[in-house]
């Protein structure tokens, strides 16, 4: 038996009002849904957990759905011939806001939703499409419809472990996934004595039992009398809720440990993304008969930041660039932010909205597990030996970048050196780049230097999406021209550039009054049981098997505090503050922890002499670094004009940059001199 899609569009109209993109011209939009059967038998879905277990229709085959939204030339011939997929962040679509500097949105219909135009001027065809399951409808998110796993029709069993933190008091009730977009697996008992529920200050605290009696399986539900003066409350019990009576408290990590039933294959979000890209590239129709909505397409790229970064990665590992015929799905992949992590969804009662093991919460969940890097090597602890790319004939080139959240908050340093944290030398089709200094998700809209209530200094305000754009270029050059593109940069042991938090410690300048961290996120050797390797853990909290574990190193900072070694975006290369990859909980939250939210810090230079006097700031203020606005702005133009040259920025973003470095780069900056 054959694996079956069906594509079915279920909107078409005009992108944009009909606006002309350049020499590309209009774009059409497309919404629907494609249909998959697949057999659960065969050779192209083996290893997936629990699929035999899944439902099956009268052909023996296995059924499940994917949203998705296409954004294509309306006339194929003068598109590029490129398929652009965005491999969407818990269902939701970001490449536009990354790459053309537009607003976050999950239904782009109008002009303003097209930014800049980037995408659209270079003719590419735009595919989002759903690969995660367990995801809620709202909020225009695309969505993975996967079949529940059964013993027979009776109901699977198993252990399941989920943290919850919150920012504020006044949080009574919290999905057992921890998300209100996420699905819940159902606890087998409503009988609080049947689980654990604790709270810790700290990661490596010690856990406090909570008394079963301070909460339960339940929800609240909510109303007003006629006369509107009070609100009647009534508390309704629920298998998919937790109510703690006394309410969560902040700063502190809340950890439920229950039996759960009915585990959602989540493993078909890898057929299902392998099978409808490769429809597209390789079929002119599909099972029913109906033909390619897009046509002709050349080359395939899938892009994918944070959680769709460690996505594509896992989807490469496993095989899956390889469609149900041998061929190569992706041509180039370029994972962003994804740290050194993998997915892990491929397992059962996964809960893949928690992050891959969080510097403050979800420290101990499965999935920056060995392979970390593209590189094959040995792992110290366990002596396996693996990579990431293993398949040379459907390996995608890829172009893997990061910033300093990474090292810092997601073991960044693993993607390029061994388990011992020794340089390691990354096959021919792979570039790793890192922008210094800069964090996990830079916000291109950014209009003001904000500090959440959480944490003590203001966020790392570092513009990046130009790099974005370059990197697309070159991979494109590199996949249909094999232009190949810079060399790798990032800090090393050779140059001295990689070090052990001890030498960063004495690099980093005694700010006054700033705390700085204890330390980049650790990654002990745990055991969650004798058949994790098989998608099914068993040991809640895990066991630490060796606390020391892998070898988390950190780039080298100068006298500012800025990265030595990297791609250094105009505001690195001409800083007006320290930028970082980390910021720390207030009191409160989680005093003196990394920021769980993945967020940098941008920490001001003093603007004048005088004021660096007063502060004892060891810092150059900004006026003894560019005498004038026009001697900043003016850095700033070279430091552009630079990485046009090196290919790590085109042409049209250097006044782009330029013009949000006058008055200072304010309002997105905090420099108090008078205006010109």
């Amino acid at each position: 038996m054959t694996n079956k899609i069906i594509i079915e569009i279920k909107q078409r109209e005009s992108f944009a009002g009909g606006h002309h993109f350049g020499q590309t011209g209009a774009y059409e939009r497309l919404r629907g849904c494609a249909h998959f059967a697949v057999s659960p038998d065969a050779a192209p879905q083996a290893g997936i957990c629990d699929l035999g277990l899944a439902p099956r229709n009268k052909k023996g085959l296995v059924e499940f759905s994917a949203d998705f939204l296409i954004l294509k030339p309306a006339e194929p011939v003068q598109g590029n011939g490129r398929l652009f997929y965005d491999c969407g962040n818990r269902g939701n679509m970001r490449s536009l806001q990354f790459f053309n500097d537009a607003p976050a949105n999950n239904d782009p219909r109008s002009l303003d939703d097209a930014g800049n135009g980037f995408l659209f001027r270079r003719g590419y065809t735009l595919l989002w499409s759903a690969w995660q399951g367990g995801i809620l409808p709202g909020n225009d998110r695309v969505v993975l419809r996967v079949p529940v796993a059964t013993n027979g029709g009776e109901p699977i069993t198993g252990t399941v472990m989920q943290d919850f933190s919150v920012d504020e008091r006044g949080t009574y009730v919290m999905p057992l996934s921890g998300r209100s977009d996420a699905h819940s697996y159902p606890t087998i008992s409503l009988d609080t004595r049947n689980a654990t529920l604790t709270r810790r200050r700290y990661p490596y605290s010690e856990r406090e039992v909570i008394d079963p009696d301070a909460w339960q399986f339940a929800r609240i539900e909510g109303g007003t009398r006629l006369d509107d003066y009070s609100k009647k409350i009534g508390i309704v019990p629920s298998s998919t809720h937790l109510l703690l009576q006394d309410g969560f408290e902040p700063g502190w990590i809340y950890e439920l440990i229950y039996s759960a039933k009915d585990p959602l294959v989540l493993g078909v979000g890898y057929v299902a993304l392998r099978d409808l890209v490769s429809f597209i590239r390789y079929e002119s129709e599909d099972s029913a008969g109906q033909p390619n909505p897009i046509g002709r397409i050349e080359k395939t790229y899938g892009w994918g930041r944070s959680q769709t970064g460690r996505f594509l990665r896992d989807f490469v590992y496993h095989g899956f660039n390889a469609d149900k015929q041998g061929r190569r799905v992706f041509d180039g992949v370029m994972p962003h932010v994804s740290g050194a992590g993998l997915v892990k969804m491929n397992r059962r009662f996964a809960n893949i909205f928690s992050p891959s093991g969080g510097a403050y919460q979800h420290r101990f969940c499965y999935g920056d597990v060995f392979p970390f890097s593209y590189a094959e090597s040995t792992d110290h602890l366990t002596g396996a030996r693996d990579a990431i790319l293993t398949r040379p004939t459907t390996d995608p080139l890829v172009i893997h970048t990061h910033t300093s959240t990474e090292y810092w908050q997601r073991r960044g340093s693993l993607i390029h050196t061994d388990t011992r944290g020794q340089d390691l030398m990354q096959p021919e089709k792979v570039r790793i780049y890192h922008w210094a200094s800069s964090q996990h998700s830079a916000n291109p809209r950014l209009v003001s230097p904000k500090q959440p209530p959480d944490v003590m200094n203001l966020i790392n305000n570092i513009y990046t999406s130009p790099l974005f754009r370059a990197m697309l270029d070159a991979l494109d050059a590199w996949a249909s021209r094999g232009e190949v593109p810079p060399e790798s940069v990032h800090p090393t042991n050779a140059a001295r550039t990689l070090v052990p938090y001890s030498e960063w410690v004495e690099q980093f300048p005694n700010i006054p009054g700033q705390m700085i961290p204890e330390g980049p996120l650790d990654l002990p050797l745990m055991d969650f049981g004798p058949k994790a390797a098989e998608g099914k853990l068993s040991v809640f909290p895990p066991a630490i098997v060796d606390r020391s574990g892998y070898s988390i190193l950190v780039p080298k900072v100068d006298e500012d505090g800025n990265e030595c070694d990297g791609v250094n975006a105009p505001m690195v290369a001409v800083p007006l503050g320290t930028y970082t990859g980390w910021n720390l909980l207030k009191r409160g939250y989680g005093h003196g922890a990394i920021s769980w939210s993945t967020k940098g810090s941008y920490i001001p230079f003093p603007d004048t002499q005088d004021e660096r006097g007063m502060t004892r700031d060891p810092r150059r203020s900004v006026m003894e670094r560019y005498p004038s606005l026009d001697a900043y702005v003016g850095k700033i133009r070279e430091a552009a004009r630079l990485l046009v040259k090196r290919r790590f920025m085109i042409d049209e973003d250097v006044e782009r940059v330029v013009g949000r470095a006058s008055d200072w780069g304010r309002p997105c900056t905090d420099v108090k001199l008078p205006r010109p």
